[in-house]
């Protein structure tokens, strides 16, 4: 039966392609051979410090637009029938993926003021259902939100804040029904389980105050930075709310967030270089924030609070961050107190405060490491961890008075694990790890780290995972994901999906490229600004690394990366198209130049610091050296996947329908170009767990499909 929608866009796909319309039903076998849409050129020129530039396909930008629509939507049905052959493998993919995962679960529980909070999932529903229960978890269960009834009627479903009131009373709590990250708060009165007047639209962060009336929230401008920190007392229309601070440096974000102890409510405003922090007493909600250290360039600081003292994360003369702390009554520089001294291979990342003990995250050589220090003894050990390359962090710590601390460990073999951690008496007790079914048995993989080297001498880490048998002489599948952006590591982190890959042979690898943080400040300021394109060689460099070493070959590696990592794929097929068989591009930042040079965009301002200020020439000269949209050319790609959604806030869809366009417009080569945009979604994809697997099933299909691996 022919549905309205594949009606439409069937007509979109003729209208783009040229091709005549047909004088029987759609249903009809084509005769032609299929050809992907063609996008119409309308010239738009700009210039910009004298360089005069031209974008053809400017007008994607026009979401209203039905011409737009219609060809997003004939790409979609350009990829559907491309694919169709291989629908049967990725319905064998799906089933073979859920297979292994155990639908109907139970997340830990953490206690908080008596109570277990948790969250379920039930086999064949998209979301997971937050409950808790009071006393102990043999009570009757407490159902705080279902997002399986709230996501009726919207294609998209994301749960953003989700804090209760210290009386326990009271739950605040965001939702995005669009994808495209903007969510509206709400508050549910959990005695009686009505939803108060609160509608607050555009809402980041929310913070209880200790009266248990008084709700502190943040709001974005039109630029999606969350600018504005308001007052709210319960019941209360939320236009009588008290605006409380408005950040107006358009580079730096507000954050707020409650001291774990819950002394203590905390606004952080923040660019990429710098931050200040405000305080304010849990228990005068009404009284004025106070400030920390004025803001200064290039300096980061962040708080915490135990006892009588403030605790201070800075980079003040230390890159890599030291631990500081100062008296509550006036915790200005000139009261900070070294605790934890800078140290150049070490760096530190997290810190959490208990009434008996503190707990810092650090990274060194590139893995992060978890210390306890006792405040009654001093003394501080590590906790040890078994394999050689893994994650671990912070869990769920809800209470200040406790001698436990939750982290969470796994790694390319082990499954998310969750332990709980005596902090006197040094041991770590397994709570759950996720159950993979099927008969995954971690002994039958081996993960290592192995070592490129960059054109500059420096060393990339990657991370390899394989399933035991794998010959090192070639001939092996691969594929390799990077990013390299905003400081932000890379985890080597499990993922059940990824057996499918690696019992069919494929080796799976991570570049761990200048960019990121895995390996210190300093990793992240080789890789970002005027030194942008070290992350695009280093990418180059472990591929490179990875061929000598014979754990691939050209022919049989494929690349992945999304986001900034979808900058990546597209800046290093633009320098090596040669050194890859197939790339997957995930909502791909790929238009730099004229994303950047539009400051009404989302996140522009506040990355000038990452990327650099096109409307300073040295830094637009700079960035149009590998912005991937502007140096697409006339050369042979290799295959590729492109992927977007329609509600993407973080990259603009537009973006990739631009570069696939331009691509189409002008690759040589026979080479199979495919672009799949998410119509009811943002930036992560689908929501629902089962759709979201949907889409990983497509993904591998076509990675297989690349290595001739169909079944």
């Amino acid at each position: 039966m022919i549905t309205r929608r594949l009606c439409t866009t069937l007509l979109g796909l003729l209208l783009f392609t040229g091709l005549p319309m047909p004088e029987t039903s759609f249903a009809q076998e084509r005769s032609t051979p299929l050809e992907p849409p063609v996008a119409k050129k309308v010239p738009r020129a700009e210039v910009i410090f004298g360089d005069r530039r031209v974008d053809d396909y400017y007008w994607l930008r026009e979401k209203s637009n039905p011409e737009v629509i219609s060809y997003l939507e004939a790409e979609n049905a350009y990829t559907e029938a491309m694919t169709k052959a291989s629908q049967p493998f990725q319905d064998a993919l799906y089933q073979e993926m859920l297979g292994r995962i155990k639908q109907t679960d139970l997340s830990v529980p953490y206690r908080l003021r008596g109570y277990f909070y948790y969250s379920r999932t039930e086999e064949g529903k998209q979301y997971a259902i937050q409950c808790r229960r009071k006393g102990s978890l043999e009570a009757p269960e407490e159902v705080l939100l279902d997002l399986n009834e709230l996501a009726a009627g919207h294609k998209f479903l994301g749960l953003g804040a989700y804090t209760v009131s210290d009386d326990d009373q009271k739950l605040a709590f965001s939702l995005d029904t669009t994808g495209f990250r903007q969510y509206t708060m709400h508050v549910k009165d959990l005695a009686t389980g009505q939803w108060g007047p609160e509608d607050m639209p555009k809402v980041g962060s929310v913070v209880w105050a200790a009266d248990n009336a008084t709700l502190f929230y943040t709001v974005e401008d039109q630029a999606k930075r969350q600018y504005r920190l308001y007052r709210h007392h319960l019941g209360a229309a939320h236009a009588t709310d008290d605006l409380v601070y408005e950040e107006k440096d358009e580079r730096f974000d507000l954050d707020a967030h409650r001291s774990l102890d819950r002394a203590y409510v905390f606004l952080t405003s923040a660019s990429h270089t710098a931050s200040e922090v405000r305080y304010l007493a849990a228990d005068h909600p009404a009284d004025a924030f106070r400030l920390v250290s004025p803001r200064e360039k290039d300096h980061e600081y962040y708080l915490e609070h135990h006892g009588d003292r403030f605790f201070i994360r800075t980079n003040r003369g230390a890159p890599n961050f030291r631990l500081v702390s100062a008296p509550q009554s006036d915790p200005g520089q000139a009261n900070w107190i070294e605790v934890v001294p800078h140290r150049a291979d070490v760096m530190l990342t997290g810190m959490t405060f208990f009434a008996d003990h503190y707990v810092l995250v650090e990274r060194e050589g590139g893995l992060p490491q978890i210390v306890i220090t006792d405040f009654r003894t001093g003394a501080t050990h590590r906790i040890a961890f078994p394999e050689p390359v893994y994650t671990a962090g912070a869990g769920s710590n809800a209470e200040y008075d406790s001698k436990t601390f939750r982290y969470t460990y796994q790694s390319l073999v082990t499954p998310s694990s969750i332990f709980d951690y005596d902090m006197d008496q040094q041991e770590s007790t397994l709570l759950k790890r996720t159950e993979v079914l099927g008969g995954y048995d971690p002994a039958n993989y081996q993960s290592e780290r192995v070592w490129a080297t960059a054109g500059d001498g420096a060393r990339i880490p990657i991370s390899v995972v394989y399933r035991k048998g794998f010959k090192r002489d070639g001939s092996a599948p691969m594929l390799l994901s990077g990013y390299g952006s905003y400081g932000i590591a890379t985890n080597p982190t499990f993922s059940s999906n990824r057996v499918s890959l690696l019992d069919r042979g494929v080796v799976v690898a991570i570049a761990h490229i200048r960019g990121g943080g895995e390996m210190g400040k300093a990793w992240h300021e080789q890789g970002r600004m005027m030194h942008k394109k070290n992350t695009f060689t280093d990418f180059i460099a472990a591929a490179q690394g990875l061929i000598a070493q014979k754990y691939t070959s050209s022919d049989r590696l494929v690349i992945t990366g999304g986001s900034a990592g979808g900058l990546l794929m597209g800046a290093v097929v633009n320098l090596r198209p040669d050194l890859f068989k197939a790339v997957v591009a995930e909502v791909p930042f790929v238009d730099v130049v004229n994303t950047m040079n539009d400051a009404s965009l989302p996140l522009t301002v506040g990355e000038y610091e990452e990327w650099g200020n096109p409307k300073v020439q040295a830094e637009y000269d700079y960035i149009k050296t590998y912005c991937p949209y502007t140096n697409t050319a006339a050369r042979e790609y290799p295959a590729m996947l492109v992927k977007t959604s329609l509600n993407d806030s973080q990259v603009m869809y537009w973006e990739p329908a631009k570069w696939v366009a331009k691509l189409r417009s002008v690759k040589t080569g026979q080479h199979p170009l495919l672009f799949k945009i998410n119509m009811g979604a943002g930036h992560g994809g689908s929501s629902g767990r089962y759709d979201a697997l949907h889409e990983t099933a497509f993904n591998y299909a076509f990675i297989l499909g690349q290595f001739a691996i169909r079944s």
